[in-house]
């Protein structure tokens, strides 16, 4: 009878061994960490358009619990497209998630490689093309909005009623944040002039000062510019004390004295949409717009500069019109 109750109760705890081991078996695993690998044309910290990615990622990094949750490497100072390319095709063999070409001179390498890696997604900006690959994403800024913002905060604040512009190749969210900006300087006072100068680079530093000292030699006391080579503007802007408007990253830093305010690329809120996505199975096929709407695109004053009230006044007013639609920017 001993023994009876002896092989009963060892049964009885075999069973509670293996229902607890069963139990741990079906706990749901822990998510996998996400991974990014990101080329860059020019540095993280350019001010400017590599930043404006570097910056969103970490935000990312951050949202997601950090590099245990989100892990994202880069190789930056691509600005040779073949190298670009290398690199790309070096990550996608390393199974990151997603491998992002953060430059629309990347995008004929992209359309070559995605195919080799159908697991694999990729993005690449600032375009709406995804080549029709179900692997890649597409993703670009509404430049113009905050071009528009600024040119009306230019208009505002000149005296000498001339404002000069510095670009770097006639493109993408560059050609349509010029082109925006000159839409919000005429709606705000048709006298201004307004001085457009392309250089033809996105990272010629010595150019983009050449052009914006030409820029203040023809009265400019207001100037703008976008791309990585608009530091040597900056420059040029800070000697002379002619007020800047920046874009895609946050440019007060370099000059807080003259820098009003700078049109920021939040990135992190596409990144978010992407993530969810694959995630979830999609690898791409789909495109996305940062705007002034979304928090894709965020004007941030300078505190340093003293903006007088009455103009930011008016460019808060400007912001929610884009947003709720009563303002239309006119394009040419």
């Amino acid at each position: 009878m001993k023994k009876s109750l002896w092989f009963i109760s060892v049964l009885a705890l075999l069973s509670l061994v293996l229902s607890a081991c069963g139990t741990q078996a079906e706990k749901p695993a822990a998510p996998e960490k996400f991974r990014v690998a990101v080329v860059m044309p020019s540095a993280i910290n350019d001010l400017a358009f590599s930043q404006s990615m570097y910056d969103a990622l970490v935000r990312i990094q951050t949202e997601m619990g950090g590099p245990e949750k989100f892990e994202f490497v880069y190789s930056d100072g691509m600005f040779v497209v073949d190298d670009a390319a290398a690199a790309i095709r070096d990550y996608a063999t390393q199974g990151y998630n997603l491998v992002i070409a953060h430059g629309s001179q990347y995008g004929s390498s992209l359309q070559e490689i995605a195919p080799d890696f159908p697991n694999t997604s990729f993005a690449w900006g600032t375009t709406v093309d995804t080549f029709g690959q179900p692997n890649i994403f597409a993703y670009e800024a509404a430049s113009h909005e905050g071009g528009y913002v600024n040119g009306v905060l230019a208009a505002t604040l000149t005296k000498s009623k001339v404002i000069g512009v510095v670009g770097p190749i006639e493109t993408g969210d560059a050609k349509l944040y010029v082109d925006g900006f000159k839409a919000g300087v005429m709606a705000t006072d048709p006298t201004v002039q307004v001085n457009v100068n392309y250089i033809g680079s996105f990272s010629d530093v010595a150019l983009a000062s050449e052009a914006a000292t030409t820029h203040i030699a023809a009265g400019a006391d207001a100037m703008t510019g976008t791309a990585q080579m608009v530091v040597g503007a900056i420059g040029k802007a800070k000697e002379a004390n002619v007020l800047w408007f920046g874009t895609q990253s946050n440019q007060s830093s370099l000059a807080p004295n003259i820098v009003v305010a700078s049109q920021v690329y939040h990135w992190e809120v596409v990144l978010r949409e992407m993530i969810s996505l694959i995630q979830n199975g999609t690898l791409g096929g789909k495109s996305f717009t940062a705007n002034l709407a979304n928090g894709g695109e965020v004007i941030e004053f300078n505190p340093d500069y003293p903006l007088d009230a009455n103009a930011k006044a008016l460019a808060e007013k400007t912001i929610q019109g884009i947003v709720d639609g009563s303002i239309k920017i006119s394009l040419p």
